[in-house]
């Protein structure tokens, strides 16, 4: 079964099939994990790096997606290609042990890169396409609780985010400068913040639940201070959905509010969360 992610950014280890070259690696970032292998397999005049041209076959045999735009997915790339020289990874040590393949370094690397910040916050599915390659963490370096580990192929689907105009059109249904009191009361919202319990207004900044049949809509100010209550962080996780009541990750809100999982909506009877899917 191939798993349809939106908005899509990941990176990507690649594995050399190839018997003169066999156990070689290469690591990337990708929008379009399908396009960018065979691109990878065709050769550097097809799109392809030139570290793999020439060299393949190649399997994509990981891919870690969920970062929230192509900056992050870009910095997260690199400091997998660079330990040595990334700042947040200089503790760790990545030079390649005694008995270890190119292939387990790339994974033990990647497993300290999951456990310090700020990509331990970010909601990162670590997705294994190739089963076959699986490499187990070592116990001390579990991936955290919030990233779910894959299996099976994945295939990039673009979504349109709203648009300003959009927004702008939602927001002239009621006068600029009234307060939303003083409107008549056809006018006026029905809908308010799940958190605050103040009535929310076109304009507003709000997030909605990711559950088919949650109504939560609530302010992001509002939910992110609910959701970061009692932390020292700025940056909020996860949380308990102040209306279904179910957990829920702040990236997939975001993700939402961006244009996605809109498939989802509609689909009541299914009791099964579909972030369950993602657990094997």
């Amino acid at each position: 079964m191939v798993v349809e992610v939106e908005n899509f950014y990941g990176c990507y280890l690649l594995y050399c099939t190839n018997p003169k070259y066999k156990g070689r690696t290469y690591i990337g970032y990708t929008v379009n994990p399908t396009r960018r292998i065979n691109q990878h397999n065709k050769g550097s005049k097809f799109g392809g790096a030139c570290r793999t041209s020439g060299k393949g076959p190649w399997d994509m045999v990981l891919i870690i997606h969920g970062f929230p735009n192509d900056i992050s997915a870009l910095r997260f790339e690199w400091a997998w290609q660079h330990p040595k020289r990334s700042r947040r990874l200089r503790h760790i040590a990545s030079t390649k042990r005694k008995n270890e393949t190119r292939f387990q370094n790339c994974v033990r690397i990647l497993s300290h890169m999951l456990q310090v910040g700020p990509w331990n916050r970010l909601p990162l599915t670590i997705q294994w396409l190739k089963q076959e390659y699986k490499v187990d963490f070592e116990p001390t370096m579990a991936p955290p609780l919030h990233m779910p580990i894959a299996y099976g192929p994945v295939k990039s689907v673009k979504t349109k985010e709203p648009k300003d105009s959009d927004k702008q059109s939602q927001a002239k249904e009621t006068t600029d400068d009234m307060d939303d009191d003083l409107l008549p009361l056809t006018q006026r919202s029905n809908k308010r913040c799940a958190t605050c319990v103040q009535r929310l207004k076109p304009a507003d900044d709000t997030l909605s639940c990711v559950h088919p049949d949650c109504t939560m809509v609530s302010h992001v100010t509002c939910l992110a201070k609910k959701f970061i209550k009692n932390s020292e962080f700025l940056l909020p996780v996860e949380g308990k959905c102040p209306t279904c009541k179910n957990m829920v990750l702040w990236g997939d809100l975001v993700r939402k509010k961006r244009g996605c999982y809109k498939n989802l909506e509609g689909d009541s009877q299914d009791t099964d969360h579909w972030t369950e899917d993602l657990h094997v």
